[in-house]
């Protein structure tokens, strides 16, 4: 895994041994060259970090910050050494859960969310994702022209939700890629 452009574009990025399933460069570069002029100066949030591959590359490309939050400790600590290999800043990571990070932020705070929860054809997968579609702060905290960008599972319909428009999906393989806007 490598970061595909901008400042640190070929660097190859550490993977956490714990991480079963990144984000592949193929499925990054074609996501990025969707969002394309999106991504300078933007403000990012990069749900279930994992490597930061998703945070990282947008710093790479320009935004102005990245904020990654990730559950596993060795996680976080891949993502620190990958922000000091790509000499990228200003990053910063939070180790903890997803859903209590979530009632922490303010209104109207990223221009671009990424969320690439664990998911599989399992229930607990689509509750996961469920539960991060009701999530009201997440809403809330995207700006006004801002994209929620969601990583599930290309077989799996999309869930149905109150607080989110699926303006467009994208599928690469297995992945499926949903650009959301809440609905305000």
């Amino acid at each position: 895994m490598r970061i595909i452009a901008g400042q640190s574009g070929s660097v190859p990025l550490l993977v956490p041994r714990s991480l079963t399933r990144p984000t592949t460069d193929r499925v990054r570069e074609a996501l990025f060259a969707a969002l394309g002029d999106l991504v300078p100066g933007a403000r990012v949030l990069d749900l279930f970090a994992g490597s930061g591959s998703l945070g990282i590359e947008s710093l790479s490309r320009g935004a102005s910050s990245a904020d990654f939050v990730e559950s596993d400790s060795d996680a976080c600590r891949i993502i620190g050494k990958n922000l000091v290999k790509t000499r990228l800043s200003p990053g910063k990571v939070f180790h903890r859960d997803v859903m209590t990070f979530l009632t922490t932020l303010h209104p109207e705070s990223y221009d671009l969310i990424f969320a690439d929860p664990p998911y599989g054809r399992d229930e607990s997968s689509r509750d996961r994702i469920a539960r991060l579609l009701r999530a009201h702060s997440l809403a809330q905290a995207l700006a006004p022209d801002g994209i929620f960008l969601l990583e599930t599972l290309a077989s799996e319909p999309f869930p149905e939700n109150h607080l989110w428009n699926e303006n467009e999906s994208r599928i690469y393989g297995t992945t499926r890629i949903s650009f959301l806007k809440p609905l305000r």
